[in-house]
């Protein structure tokens, strides 16, 4: 050792710091990289990320490899450091002690808290690049690794630890957070549309459907002239069709089917023969589900009934797909609902406005697992129907009763926070 020169042992402890850097980087950016942005890259051919990932599939030698490297490089440095005092001072103790002091240092701060710093901040870039020697590290030294492993594991057991089984699943709401965190790389209307998918789940269609009051029906039992005046005059395609009550609903009509037909060809029993039997929908049952049910019975609208077979409302798929991209149809101007914003920041509001309709438009937090309508919300408040001017403050929002009925609340100014 005395004849190699000093610079020679100078530029071989370096290059160990510098080993040891290598190694702290690849440690930290590979158990930092997004697995899914990898997998993404391997798909499209990247060499580097395929590497990456078949390395990552096998994490205990990954690391085993990686640790083996870094502890060897490190005790090499220290025992040169001793070799290089030795050289310079001597066997002089306390210059022993500052060279250790000095080359812990170095190591601590150029070989392992630098890099594993850069390497968190880009660890895509970094763990691409430190795949390829690591995947011929790994294959040089198995054999080592190996065997290191076979303690590890005999020790995982004596422990009784039991390894959770790696898995790249996300849970709904694991993926919702990513939609919110994605910032610039999801445009906020796709973004508010991917969310909306999410809450289909949550959301029934006793949330969307049409009122049973609300619903514009084509009685059979009424006189033809009238059933064409109302025909001329509808603003929907699909109409119900019953006989004598609304609660005899007997089909479906599609108006285009007797648009060409003159006032004497049209009859009960001609309309009776273009009808489409009534497609009946579970009151409770999730959006989610009614649109896959919608799909496999090629159907466009329901009649939502409750336990007793009752009729509650109408349920169209245009109802459900504006929970997912927003309003794009226009109601009839006869049950059209009305949101008229007021110079000083309040809104007057229909007591059958949806909650959860004002929640997305005013970013309320207005409950919605009770009432689903604004009036349902005050009846529930006071168990009675308030006088006109009653004002009263709830999660956050000032209600203010404008216009009340005998059967409920029809009016409504609401203030949000803020």
């Amino acid at each position: 050792m005395d004849d190699i020169p000093l610079s020679l042992l100078l530029t071989t402890l370096i290059l160990l710091l510098v080993l040891s850097a290598f190694f702290s980087m690849s440690e930290t950016s590979m158990m930092a990289v997004n697995r899914y942005r990898l997998r993404h890259r391997a798909l499209h051919g990247h060499r580097g990320a395929k590497l990456a990932q078949a390395l990552l599939a096998r994490t205990d030698k990954l690391l085993g490899v990686i640790l083996l490297g870094n502890n060897f490089v490190n005790a090499a440095a220290a025992s040169l450091a001793t070799v290089i005092t030795f050289r310079l001072v001597g066997q002089n103790e306390i210059a022993l002690g500052i060279a250790t002091v000095l080359v812990t240092f170095a190591i601590l701060v150029f070989a392992e808290a630098t890099p594993k710093v850069i390497a968190a901040t880009h660890p895509e870039r970094i763990a691409l690049a430190a795949s390829y020697p690591l995947t011929l590290l790994l294959k040089l030294a198995y054999p080592v690794v190996w065997f290191v492993n076979l303690f590890v594991h005999g020790l995982i057991r004596l422990l009784r630890v039991q390894p959770e089984p790696e898995t790249t699943q996300l849970t709904p709401e694991e993926l919702r957070v990513l939609v919110l965190e994605s910032g610039q790389f999801i445009a906020k209307k796709h973004q508010s549309m991917l969310l909306n998918l999410f809450e289909l789940q949550n959301c029934t269609v006793d949330d969307v459907m049409i009122p049973r009051q609300q619903i514009e029906m084509i009685d059979l039992a009424d006189d033809i002239d009238d059933i064409v005046r109302q025909l001329r005059t509808c603003h929907h395609t699909r109409l119900p069709v019953c006989e004598g009550s609304s609660d005899n609903v007997i089909g479906v009509l599609h108006t285009r089917k007797v648009l060409g037909l003159t006032d004497t060809a049209l009859t009960p029993l001609r309309l009776r023969s273009v009808l489409r039997s009534p497609y009946y929908v579970p009151a409770g049952t999730p959006l989610f589900t009614q649109l896959q049910n919608f799909q496999e019975n090629r159907r466009r609208i329901g009649i939502v009934v409750d336990e007793y077979g009752e009729m509650q409302g109408l349920l169209t798929l245009e109802d459900i797909l504006e929970q997912v991209v927003g309003e794009f149809t226009t109601s009839a101007p006869t049950f059209a609902t009305h949101l008229d914003r007021q110079a000083d920041g309040s809104v007057l509001v229909d007591g059958s406005e949806q909650l959860r309709d004002l929640n997305r438009k005013f970013d309320t937090r207005l409950p919605v697992d009770g009432p689903r309508t604004v009036n349902g919300l005050v009846l529930e408040y006071f168990q009675d129907i308030p006088e006109p001017g009653t004002c009263f403050k709830l999660h956050g929002c000032v209600f203010e009763v404008v216009q009340a009925g005998d059967k409920g609340v029809r009016r409504v100014r609401i203030r949000p926070p803020g």
